[in-house]
C-alpha cells in the first residue's frame, strides 16, 4: 500500500463530501468500492444520521463514525454465532488513533463553528478527508487490505 492510496482515499472522501454528502457518508462510500464494491451504494442511507455528529447533536464525529463502518465491512459480524471480538479491538484502536491526531472525538470540540457556515463545511472536509487518509493507513498496517 503506497502513500498515493492514503492521498486517493482523502481526495475520495474529500470529493463526496464537496458533492454533499456528509462527513459519515463521505468516508462510507470511499471504502465501499474498496472494501465491498459488491455492497449497494444505496446503503449510504444507513450513514445519513451520524453527520454532524449524529444529527448535528456535535457527538461523535461522522468521519469517524464512517470509518468504524467501514472497518466492520470487513470485520463486522454477520450473525451472532460469530465472535465480535477483533471487530471491537479494530474500531477500539482506530478511535484511539483518532484521538491521538485530534484530541477528541466529538463533533463540537473537533469543529466549534455553527453548521453549514462556510467555517465549520471547510474544517469538516478537512477532518473528513485526513480521516479517510488515516484509514487507509491503519488498514495498511493491520493488513486489511488485499
Amino acid at each position: 500500500m503506497s502513500e498515493e492510496m492514503s492521498i486517493e482515499a482523502r481526495n475520495k472522501a474529500g470529493n463526496y463530501f464537496k458533492e454533499g454528502y456528509n462527513c459519515a457518508e463521505a468516508v462510507f462510500l470511499t471504502f465501499r468500492e474498496l472494501l465491498a464494491p459488491e455492497m449497494d451504494p444505496a446503503m449510504v442511507r444507513l450513514m445519513t444520521g451520524f453527520g454532524g455528529g449524529v444529527g448535528e447533536a456535535g457527538c461523535m464525529c461522522g468521519a469517524l463514525t464512517g470509518s468504524i463502518a467501514s472497518l466492520n465491512m470487513i470485520k463486522g459480524r454477520t450473525t451472532n454465532q460469530v465472535p465480535r471480538d477483533e471487530a471491537y479491538q479494530l474500531a477500539k484502536e482506530f478511535s484511539e488513533k483518532f484521538t491521538e491526531k485530534y484530541g477528541v472525538t466529538c463533533c463540537r470540540a473537533l469543529n466549534p463553528h455553527p453548521f453549514e457556515t462556510r467555517e465549520h463545511l471547510t474544517n469538516c472536509l478537512k477532518i473528513t478527508g485526513n480521516t479517510s487518509k488515516m484509514l487507509m493507513e491503519f488498514l495498511n498496517e493491520k493488513e486489511l487490505i488485499k
